[in-house]
């Protein structure tokens, strides 16, 4: 939602959610405009993510990745806007699961070898992390108070909006919300 917010345009967005992705799945991305990129599709059995890291030194790999997949997640490997052929990292768990399991069993040495750990370290992050990377890549100084409150889901507001990026309103990103399916009062 603060990238909706950041950057109303889709195309300009580093963070993306869909809620309604398909039916019975959710799907998040990113997509930093240099060419590295993840997708994570949310089912009903679980979780799997796919990501590209051009820099790695895995770049390009993505002949063993898949293959370890679970049957749960086949679908996934027929999903064009995920780029399966751009990918250095894939990650899953499926529901009931007692970890992330990886197609790839030996990794290169170094440290993130496949890109994994820069590009998904905001996921556990909170508001303070994504305060930094706003500074950082839309170069705004957002209100911690602010990102607090939609980190903790409170309905978005015209207030919210505005305390965000005060050119917007909340008429300008309705359809990201309810895509996005964030509440609102």
């Amino acid at each position: 939602m603060l990238d909706a917010v950041l950057a109303p345009d889709w195309e300009s967005r580093y963070y993306s959610f869909d809620s309604r992705w398909a039916p019975g799945e959710m799907m998040a991305s990113m997509r930093n405009g240099s060419g590295d990129e993840w997708f994570i599709l949310f089912t009903g059995e679980g979780a799997i993510m796919k990501g590209f890291d051009h820099e790695s030194i895995m770049s390009p790999r993505s002949s063993d990745l898949y293959d370890r997949l679970p049957d749960q997640f086949t679908s996934f490997l027929g999903e064009p806007a995920f780029s399966l052929e751009d990918a250095t990292f894939c990650i899953w768990r499926r529901n009931g699961d007692s970890g992330w399991e990886t197609g790839v069993k030996d990794f290169p040495p170094g440290e993130d070898p496949d890109g994994s750990a820069w590009m998904l370290d905001i996921l556990g992050a909170g508001p303070v992390r994504y305060q930094q990377f706003a500074r950082e890549y839309y170069e705004v100084e957002l209100p911690l108070g602010a990102i607090e409150r939609v980190y903790n889901l409170e309905p978005i507001t015209e207030g919210l909006v505005r305390s965000l990026k005060g050119s917007i309103t909340i008429t300008d990103i309705e359809s990201d919300i309810v895509e996005i399916g964030y509440p609102r009062l």
